[in-house]
């Protein structure tokens, strides 16, 4: 008589010990290239969300789900930054002008931006 696992297409290998174990391996995964945001997304999903942690993990997916937060997140956070400089009229001319309130406006377009793609793409 099959075991459910035989009939899903397991197999068992015969232990030193006399025994039979299931022949248990992850699947393949991609390779991670994943920065940052694939990092911080994936200690929230550790920290909060374990079931889905889990869940990615050993159906092999964790490691696509970072890279492609990863890829969206930066992707977002360019575009954030090009439409809040032209909205509040930080550029190049003001960047010579006053090379300190640049890099202050900067500072704070770069931190909203990062806080949106936190809320939005990170931390759900």
């Amino acid at each position: 008589m099959r075991t459910s696992f035989e009939k899903m297409g397991g197999t068992y290998t015969l232990g030193e010990d006399g025994l039979y174990y299931p022949d248990l391996v992850l699947p393949k995964e991609e390779k991670a290239h994943y920065g940052k945001y694939g990092m911080l997304r994936k200690t929230y999903l550790k920290e909060h969300q374990k079931g889905l942690y889990t869940a990615l993990l050993l159906e092999g997916k964790l490691t696509a789900h970072l890279n492609e937060i990863d890829d969206v997140a930066n992707a977002r956070i360019e575009v954030l930054i090009r439409k809040m400089q032209e909205s509040q009229g930080i550029n190049e001319k003001l960047k010579a002008q006053n090379q300190m309130a640049w890099v202050g406006a900067m500072n704070n377009i770069y931190n909203a931006a990062e806080e949106i793609i936190l809320r939005e793409l990170i931390y759900i």
